[in-house]
């Protein structure tokens, strides 16, 4: 191989490598966003629930 083939192979990887790089930070983005989303979809109803069975249990001690 001479020098210049080197060189032009030695390009190459370095873009495969830069597209592999945007590629995993675009995957780290959404598994990001996927944990913040099930996250939110999980506590927004516990910290309801936890205001409204409060108020519930009182609704059922008025009516005994």
């Amino acid at each position: 191989m001479t020098e210049q083939e080197l060189v032009a192979r030695l390009e190459k990887l370095e873009q495969k490598l830069d597209a592999t790089f945007v590629s995993a930070e675009k995957t780290r983005k959404y598994i990001l966003w996927g944990m913040i989303s099930t996250l939110v979809t999980f506590l927004l109803p516990l910290i309801g629930l936890a205001f409204v069975i409060p108020w519930y249990l009182s609704q059922l001690q008025g009516l005994m």
